[in-house]
C-alpha cells in the first residue's frame, strides 16, 4: 500500500501517479472493526466496478486528540484501539492500494467543508466516493453526506454511504468496543472487531525491574495516547510465528514512582532477548486492576500470585 504523507505531498503524488482515479472512502478506522470493514468492502466493489484504485483518507492525530491536547475542550480523548501504524498495517492486509494521512492542525481544523472539497477531494481524481452515515466534515463538523452529494452530482463523483452496522441490535463503533475493553468483555469486543483484540508493538527497553525480582518482561512501545485496557491480564502472545502464554501489565506501575505508561509482558517459560523485535499481546483474561503496594517484596508475592491465576486461566 502507498502512503501518501499529509496535504503537502498529494501534489508530489499527482505528479508521479497523473492517470489514477480513484475510489475513496474518509474516517478514523480506529481499531478496522465490522463497521470499518463494511464500508471497505463497498469500497473495493466500487473500485472493481469503475476500474480504480481504493484510497483511504485519515486524519493523525484523531481530531479529539488534537482539541484534548490543545486545551479545546475539557473532554479528555478516548484511548486507542491501535496506534496508526497499526491502522496502516491493518489496511495494507485488507488490500487497499493508497492511504492518505492527512495532519489535524489548526489548518485543517479551520478548514471549511467547501475547501476541504476543493483543496484535498478534488486533487485526487475521484470517481467514487464513500462515508459512514454519520460522517461530518469541516470546521464545526458542519460539512455532511447531503454536501457532498450535491458536490458529487455537479462532478460527476458517485457518492454514497454505508449503512450502520448493528451487533445486538447495537451500533457497532470504536466507542463500544474501547467500552467492552474497558470491562475486560474481550467476547463482545472480538466479536465486534471481526478479530481478537491483539496490541502489536515493538520490545523496547526499560528499567530492568522484573530481573531483580526474577520475573523479566518486555515493555511495548505504546502510543501517547495509551490503550483501551488497564491492569494486569492473562495473555497470549505470538513471537516469531509462535505462541506463548504469559502475563501482562498495563499502567503506570505506582508501586515503582512510575508516570508514564508502559505495558509490560512476562511470558512463561520463555527466556529468549528480544528487545527491539516485534510481539503481538493477545489480551485474555483480566486478572486484577493496577496498586500500589507498600514495598517491592509485597508486589512481587502478588506478581506470584497472579501468574498461578494465569496459568489456570489459560490452561
Amino acid at each position: 500500500m502507498y502512503l501518501i504523507r499529509g496535504q503537502n505531498n498529494i501534489s508530489l503524488f499527482k505528479k508521479r501517479h497523473p492517470n489514477a482515479l480513484m475510489s475513496a472512502t474518509i474516517g478514523n478506522f480506529d481499531g478496522l472493526h465490522l463497521g470499518h470493514q463494511a464500508i471497505l468492502d463497498n469500497l473495493k466493489k466500487e473500485a472493481h466496478k469503475l476500474g480504480t484504485s481504493t484510497l483511504v483518507f485519515f486524519t493523525e492525530p484523531h481530531a479529539a486528540e488534537y482539541f484534548s491536547a490543545n486545551g479545546l475542550t475539557d473532554i479528555k480523548s478516548p484511548p486507542r484501539l491501535c496506534p496508526w501504524r497499526e491502522k496502516f498495517r491493518l489496511l495494507n492486509n485488507y488490500g487497499i492500494d493508497y492511504a492518505c494521512f492527512l495532519k489535524f492542525n489548526s489548518s485543517l481544523k479551520s478548514m471549511t467543508p467547501e475547501a476541504f472539497i476543493k483543496d484535498i477531494l478534488e486533487e485526487m481524481n475521484l470517481k467514487s466516493l464513500i462515508v459512514g452515515d454519520d460522517f461530518r466534515f469541516g470546521a464545526q463538523r458542519v460539512g455532511d453526506f447531503k454536501l457532498l452529494k450535491e458536490w458529487g452530482h455537479k462532478t460527476n463523483v458517485i457518492v454514497s454511504n454505508t449503512e450502520t452496522v448493528l451487533f445486538e441490535e447495537e451500533r457497532v463503533s470504536s466507542t463500544r468496543i474501547r467500552k467492552a475493553l474497558l470491562e475486560s468483555n474481550f467476547e463482545l469486543a472480538n466479536i465486534l472487531l471481526g478479530r481478537p483484540y491483539i496490541y502489536s508493538g515493538k520490545v523496547v527497553y526499560g528499567n530492568q525491574l522484573g530481573r531483580t525480582i526474577n520475573i523479566p518482561t518486555a515493555n511495548l512501545w505504546i502510543p501517547k495516547q495509551k490503550l483501551s485496557v488497564s491492569g494486569v491480564y492473562a495473555v497470549n502472545c505470538i513471537f516469531q510465528g509462535k505462541k506463548y502464554k504469559g502475563i501482562s501489565n498495563m499502567g503506570v506501575r505506582p508501586t515503582v514512582g512510575g508516570e508514564k505508561h508502559v505495558l509490560e509482558v512476562h511470558l512463561f517459560d520463555f527466556s529468549q532477548e528480544i528487545y527491539g523485535q516485534r510481539l503481538d499481546v493477545e489480551f485474555k483474561f483480566k486478572i486484577r486492576d493496577e496498586k500500589k503496594f507498600e514495598s517491592l517484596d509485597f508486589l512481587k508475592e502478588q506478581i506470584q500470585k497472579d501468574i498461578s491465576l494465569a496459568k489456570k486461566l489459560l490452561q
